[in-house]
């Protein structure tokens, strides 16, 4: 599954990072890596945005970044 489909408030485990070139490389300068652990904390309307929490770090990921980040329920 990926990011975008997870429930409000779990936590889960980055299994594979999707995304290309310049985009792979700032989500991993993010800290968000495989086998990295995230906290889904809000979704924005419609999900068009939402709020993940990686270590102590929050960061806001729109809706195309997160699909391409491919997890697992911890």
């Amino acid at each position: 599954m990926n990011l975008l489909e997870c429930e409000k408030h779990s936590k889960v485990e980055v299994t594979k990072l999707h995304a290309k070139d310049g985009l792979k490389q700032r989500l991993i300068s993010f800290g968000i890596i495989k086998e990295a652990t995230i906290e889904l904390l809000e979704f924005a309307p419609a999900k068009a945005t939402i709020e993940i929490k990686v270590g102590k770090m929050k960061l806001a990921l729109r809706a195309e970044e997160a699909k391409l980040i491919e997890v697992k329920q911890v």
